[in-house]
């Protein structure tokens, strides 16, 4: 079972199980894509717990707690003391580069449209490489992507 069948809690033999059955391999590629944005080999300039505890942090910004213990999980498994208290919105970090990447991460979450050039410029100033402002990306684009799927499944299954 995936994670977002978990989080779901889509009861068997429902409607919404048979039809999530049907969609096995977006499921199955959405669990692939969680292991390579969060739990990548060569993490680059975002340690693991970093990406984990930005993930849960972002998943609370979208009200999805379940989703945010889970990455909470993934913020102890990491063993980062430093990044842990990111996972909550509002706390910001000292280190102007770590506090450049959680804005970002803040502002891809909550307002994506207001993102531009200059703020790419500011994680380039703060020291980031372009490779780890993708990888930035991708990770808010996969835990929102997430978020909402995981949202609009359980909505489809409280109306069964």
């Amino acid at each position: 079972m995936t994670l977002i069948e978990t989080l779901t809690a889509v009861r068997p033999g429902s409607a919404l199980a048979e039809a999530m059955e049907k969609r096995a391999e977006i499921l199955r590629l959405s669990e692939a894509a969680h292991d390579a944005v969060l739990l990548p080999r060569d993490p680059g300039g975002l340690s693991h717990g970093l990406r984990a505890a930005l993930a849960a942090r972002m998943a609370r910004h979208n009200h999805n707690e379940k989703l945010a213990k889970h990455y909470d999980e993934l913020v102890k498994r990491a063993a980062e003391t430093s990044t842990a208290p990111l996972a909550t919105p509002g706390t910001s970090a000292t280190d102007e580069r770590i506090a450049e990447i959680v804005r970002h991460a803040d502002r891809l979450t909550v307002a994506p449209r207001e993102a531009t050039r200059d703020h790419i410029e500011r994680l380039r100033s703060a020291g980031m490489t372009d490779a780890d402002i993708v990888r930035l990306s991708e990770l808010a684009a996969f835990v929102n992507y997430q978020a909402r799927v995981i949202a609009g499944l359980a909505l489809i299954g409280g109306r069964q």
